[in-house]
């Protein structure tokens, strides 16, 4: 296994002592992202509920992408990009829920990483679009940017088909990506390389 790079590293176990801390402690009123309208909805819970899961599963998958696709990314970036990156996808997502459910009305809270790990793996397919993956499920070889298709549209019909309204915030989370990219590259709508 290579080496875990220090912010993947501190956000690996950050997730994981704040998950068995959860058992004791019901972090979930303070930190989770509830619907703007609801009277638990907090400022902060816009980036803070990116370090709840709801349970060891997701709490797995999303280190496990983390690691996967976030460990090399930190040493491409360098910490502080990527950092920066990780708060847009997880902001992204988090801003697209809070829209989401405002306009449907669904009292509904959002807990995970998985802002930003798609936003990872949009990264990962704009810089690697022809690498070969094996993902979990299905395993099967795929190009990086099909897994990411697939995956992005798994998403889209999960959210829209009313199913998981939080698969509309790693949607979010690519959004952000896409866009923190296109900025840094001086790609439009902004100006000059960055």
């Amino acid at each position: 296994m290579p080496p875990i790079p220090p912010i993947t590293q501190f956000l690996m176990l950050a997730c994981t002592a704040i998950f068995c801390l959860e058992m004791l402690v019901p972090l979930d009123l303070w930190l989770a992202l509830y619907p703007v309208r609801s009277s638990y909805f907090w400022p902060w819970q816009l980036i803070t509920y990116a370090f709840l899961h709801a349970d060891v599963l997701h709490l797995f998958f999303n280190m496990l992408g983390l690691w996967m696709f976030g460990g090399e990314l930190e040493v491409l970036w360098g910490r502080k990009r990527y950092a920066a990156f990780l708060a847009m996808g997880a902001l992204f997502g988090a801003l697209t829920f809070v829209v989401v459910t405002t306009l449907m009305g669904v009292p509904s809270a959002l807990v995970g990483f998985s802002g930003s790990i798609y936003a990872l793996l949009l990264a990962s397919a704009i810089l690697f679009p022809t690498r070969t993956i094996m993902p979990l499920f299905p395993p099967i070889p795929m190009k990086m940017r099909t897994f990411v298709i697939v995956f992005g549209v798994i998403a889209l019909v999960m959210g829209f088909g009313g199913r998981n309204l939080g698969a509309l915030a790693h949607l979010g989370g690519m959004l952000g990506g896409w866009i923190t990219i296109r900025y840094w590259r001086g790609q439009a709508p902004f100006g000059r390389r960055r």
